[in-house]
Parts: structure tokens; sequence; C-alpha cells
């Protein structure tokens, strides 16, 4: 049984720091993959205040991410292509 509890000892000190490694190395990937994704808390509160429905529109069905983009890009004048507005016809 001594024996027993001696490789036991052994397999956790060389497990165990393994297991800590590894779950280092993958919450860093994860960490860096969060801090791209991040957005700023005003640009956050501007968005909101100044959004227009489109902006709006892929908040909801894309997710901030998207939203912010088409905001930037408005901000920045990048959006030369603009559909343009169904005219009605009457009747």
């Amino acid at each position: 049984m001594g024996h027993y509890r001696i490789i036991m000892a052994a397999w956790f000190v060389l497990v165990v720091p393994l297991i800590v490694m590894f779950f280092a190395l993958f919450m860093e990937r994860v960490e860096d993959r969060l801090r791209h994704v991040a957005v700023q808390e005003d640009e956050v509160e501007e968005f909101l205040e100044k959004a227009r429905p489109d902006e709006v529109r892929a908040l909801y069905g894309h997710g901030i991410g998207r939203a912010l983009e088409l905001f930037r890009l408005r901000r920045l004048g990048g959006r030369a292509q603009r559909r343009p507005r169904r005219v009605r016809s009457r009747p």
C-alpha cells in the first residue's frame, strides 16, 4: 500500500502543474480574443444616443460588434454606397 501512495503522489506532482499550465494557456487565448472584441464604454454611449434605425437593427440582429462597425463607418463617412430609398407610386 505504501508504493501505491508514492506512485499516486508522483502522478499528482507531474499532472497538476501540466493541467494548470494548459489552463493558463487556454485562458490567455480567451483573454486575447476578448481584448480584440472589447468596446469602449463611451463609444457604446454615443452609439445609443446617435444610432440610426439600420444600426439599431444590426445591433438586434448581429450584436454590438457589427452595429458599432456600421456606426463607425457612418461617422467616418466611409459609407459611399447607400441604398436609395424606394419611392412609392401614387395611384
